[in-house]
């Protein structure tokens, strides 16, 4: 298997970058880009530090990531599995990416910059939901913001009801917590707790 190992080797086989690919690029929140941030319930955030990459989804409410300004969003940390593998990364390492999804949308779009977290307590208190506040904010600084095209959506399906995958047919959080760690967490009392607890600890 040949390795493609230099710019130019890439460059040779892609060719140019139409300008539809760089005319939609911004280095602040557009009218328009700001309509799919509000209306996104789903984001992917990518972050980088010393032991590698991570990727965590982070999803409430619609318009949950709030533009604070032009040149600023800010995400909420909500309840999770307190491994903090995004937040560590951040503190240590400040770039970030976001890829915001919208439901029944092709469009995406992805912003790339830098954040740093917060714990202000007057901060906190505006995200609050149900009557918890998050324990940190990320402050995400754009550097650049554009919209992806709808060919991977496309090609995917991801939207349609009918390509839906039975659950049934997946290994279950218990399963895979049991086998992991040789029956000693997880099994099917893990996965008959499960959604009792989690709406009691979405936020």
């Amino acid at each position: 298997m040949s390795i493609i190992a230099t710019i130019e080797q890439l460059e040779a086989i892609y060719g140019e970058t139409g300008e539809t690919s760089t005319a939609k690029v911004a280095d602040h929140v557009t009218p328009l880009y700001r309509i799919l941030i509000e209306r996104s319930p789903f984001v992917a955030l990518a972050t980088s530090g010393p032991e590698g990459l991570d990727c965590s989804p982070r999803g409430d409410h619609p318009g949950f990531v709030r533009i604070h300004d032009a040149r600023t969003l800010m995400m909420p940390d909500r309840r999770g599995n307190n491994r903090i593998d995004s937040l560590r990364n951040i503190v240590r390492d400040p770039r970030v990416a976001l890829l915001f999804m919208i439901p029944g949308a092709g469009t995406t779009l992805r912003a790339n910059g830098r954040a740093q977290l917060t714990a202000d307590p007057a901060l906190l208190e505006t995200f609050r939901m149900e009557g918890k506040a998050p324990r940190s904010v990320i402050v995400f600084h754009v550097d650049e913001i554009y919209f992806q095209c709808a060919r991977a959506i496309v090609r995917s399906d991801l939207w349609n009801p009918d390509k839906r995958v039975d659950p049934s047919t997946l290994p279950t959080p218990g399963q895979i917590l049991a086998e992991m760690s040789e029956n000693r967490v997880g099994g099917a009392e893990y996965d008959k707790a499960w959604p009792a607890r989690a709406r009691q600890s979405l936020w």
